[in-house]
């Protein structure tokens, strides 16, 4: 199924009792060493998704293909249970017994406790999460295709708008079903996919203008280096 959204749907307790946590355990480390706890972005994401409902690792890693999260966040099957375990270990989650069935080789349900809330809303105030530039691996093909052999460059520009065109198409219908799952258009999902196709639209109208210039392109006329400028 394709990813329909980053949904917050909110569900009461599941059924049963608390047991003992299986990876649950309190650290040794204390408060301050708790404090210094790094949370990674597959931390996060699943502290996230738990904290919308109890699941199990197995089921976690299918809402996570559901969503298509990894578009936007690297996370793989085993960082999900590594972090589940590492979370764990640090109370910020706990796992609990339900009547539901396991579907994979990961028993434990778990759902995101109030200090992993804590850390988690804390995570997300950090700075870099608005200063950071990306380094898209077309714009590094872009700086060197200058040594690219004959017909390349066009062939590869070729590519890039068929990729961006699927992506374009991929990405509306992407849209249109977080649409219909949200059930309104002022959601996270929604305006993150809508970003997804705004950067992609305009990446290709800069494209058109890049093939149209192509044949013009020429060397820099008076290039610096480091040590001064070039010496004719």
């Amino acid at each position: 199924m394709r990813r329909k959204d980053n949904a917050q749907a909110t569900f009461g307790s599941p059924p049963g009792k608390l047991r003992t946590p299986r990876y649950t355990e309190k650290p040794r480390r204390g408060v301050r060493g708790a404090r210094r706890l790094a949370l990674t972005t597959p931390d996060m994401v699943l502290l996230s998704l738990l904290a919308e409902r109890p699941m199990h690792g197995y089921h976690a890693n299918l809402e996570l293909e559901r969503r298509e999260i990894r578009d936007w966040a690297g996370i793989s099957r085993p960082q999900v249970y590594y972090s589940l375990e590492k979370l764990a270990r640090a109370g910020l989650i706990r796992s609990l017994e339900t009547e539901e069935p396991a579907a994979g080789p990961q028993r434990s349900t778990f759902e995101t406790t109030a200090k992993g809330r804590a850390a988690l809303a804390n995570a997300l105030e950090r700075e870099e999460w608005t200063t950071q530039r990306e380094r898209p691996p077309f714009l590094t093909w872009m700086a060197l295709s200058w040594q690219a052999r004959p017909g390349v460059f066009a062939k590869k520009l070729e590519q890039r708008q068929e990729f961006l065109e699927m992506e374009i198409a991929r990405e509306k219908e992407v849209l249109d079903s977080i649409l219909k799952e949200v059930g309104h258009s002022h959601h996270e999902a929604v305006w993150m996919v809508s970003l997804m196709i705004e950067q992609f639209a305009t990446e290709r109208n800069w494209l058109k203008r890049v093939q149209q210039q192509m044949k013009l392109r020429g060397p820099a006329r008076n290039p610096e280096y480091a040590g001064g400028k070039e010496k004719k």
